[in-house]
């Protein structure tokens, strides 16, 4: 097969995958910023990527995970199946307030980590005797899933001279 076609191929297998990751996430992680850890002369470095998202359900807190990214030429017509290291850290960034009910181990995000079957979610939980969020990041595979995890919590502090809401007053029974 020649070089073009296979080329042609891959872009439209991008193309493809590309949408799909869009379609299973509901909302977009906004990139901060990528560190290279390794150097590769023809093809794009393996990064460290650290991206930000608003929990879509309780307005007033953000997380940032960083996860790796592989370059070489899978990275590069992302073919690569990712790691499943990961990190994350949640803060409360302004009142806290819930637009509805939830349970706990919610997912709140999620982002394919790899074409087939991998994918990298955060989940919600809270903890009525602290009145904290906890979130959790981790990837999961069809067959064989990763123990590897991060948490971070947020406690619900009050915001100027808004009170802090009980996330226990939220969570479905």
């Amino acid at each position: 097969m020649r070089f073009a076609t296979v080329l042609a191929r891959a872009t439209v297998a991008i193309m493809l995958f590309s949408g799909l990751t869009v379609a299973v996430s509901a909302q977009e992680a906004d990139l901060v910023f990528k560190k290279s850890t390794t150097f590769n002369l023809l093809t794009p470095n393996n990064k460290l990527a650290t991206y930000g998202i608003d929990d879509p359900l309780v307005q007033g807190v953000a997380c940032h995970f960083t996860v790796p990214e592989k370059g070489g030429v899978k990275g590069f017509f992302g073919l690569a199946e990712e790691l499943s290291d990961a990190s994350l850290a949640c803060r409360q960034i302004g009142p806290v307030t819930f637009k509805g009910k939830f349970e706990q181990g919610d997912e709140m995000f999620r982002q394919r980590r790899s074409i087939f079957f991998k994918k990298m979610r955060i989940v919600r939980g809270c903890d009525t005797k602290r009145n904290v969020l906890v979130y959790l990041i981790y990837t999961d595979k069809l067959i064989d899933g990763s123990p590897k995890n991060s948490t971070s919590t947020v406690p619900i502090m009050p915001w100027g001279t808004t009170v802090a809401p009980k996330c226990a007053d939220f969570l479905e029974k």
